[in-house]
């Protein structure tokens, strides 16, 4: 049995706009998480001091990270890390379509990482898809093709998750439960988990995609005056074993 956590922590910018790493990090323990997948962290940046959030998070948290910037100008960076204790390997990182022609779009990536739970290898992949639909349209399509859940190497237990923008009426998600199932969903969870906003969480664009091999045991959405103020998301966590 292990918990995984999704989260966006919005550059580590709560909703009192006070930008605080370590309070991320104490959200994150809080949750006692074995793999932790975060989207929209800042490396570098001169608007969040210039702190490499990822591994500021990880030496927190004494994890290991792989961080994969989704975005570079210059030498700032701004993308999304997987962090574990457990003994892993990163399999693939990498860039996922944009759209030509259309200006103000923040360019998007995904993250591939292979995780020894208990002497099983788990594959993670944790993204965050863009604003558009067409967009998001594309991106999934991308996911779930030869580089990332058709790739060959991408066998056995296997975990999509991250930030998708978007809700179980959507395209993206249609094509991307054509080969994993939502978590939430194989629960029968009702009323659903919600993490968007924070501060009253009304939507559900945080997922957890699961293979037939990995099964939910429980999912959950920490409230705590903590959660609800470090990040303008709350974290998604589920436990699940292997089957």
């Amino acid at each position: 049995m292990a918990r995984i956590l999704t989260y966006n922590v919005h550059r580590c910018l709560g909703t009192d706009r006070r930008l605080d790493v370590a309070r991320i990090a104490d959200v994150i323990a809080e949750c006692e998480a074995d793999i932790v997948c975060l989207q929209e962290l800042d490396v570098g940046r001169a608007r969040s001091n210039g702190v490499d959030q990822a591994a500021e998070i990880a030496s927190r948290l004494s994890m290991s990270v792989h961080f994969h910037p989704a975005m570079k100008v210059e030498a700032e960076e701004y993308g999304d890390a997987i962090l574990t204790h457990r003994p892993e390997r990163l399999v693939r990182a990498g860039a996922l379509p944009t759209l030509r022609g259309v200006r103000g779009l923040e360019t998007r990536g995904a993250l591939w990482a292979a995780i020894d739970i208990d002497g099983v290898e788990v594959q993670v992949i944790n993204t965050h898809l863009g604003l558009v639909p067409r967009e998001q349209r594309a991106q999934a399509k991308a996911l779930a093709g030869d580089k990332w859940l058709g790739d060959k190497a991408c066998v056995g237990p296997t975990i999509l998750t991250g930030d998708f923008n978007c809700t179980s009426l959507t395209r993206p998600y249609a094509t991307l439960t054509k080969g994993l199932a939502d978590a939430q969903r194989l629960l029968k969870l009702r009323p659903s988990v919600k993490t968007f906003p924070s501060a009253f969480p009304a939507i559900r664009i945080d997922h957890f995609f699961v293979s037939r091999e990995v099964t939910p045991l429980s999912i959950f959405a920490p409230l705590s005056p903590l959660a609800r103020a470090a990040s303008d998301h709350l974290p998604l966590v589920m436990e699940f074993s292997i089957a």
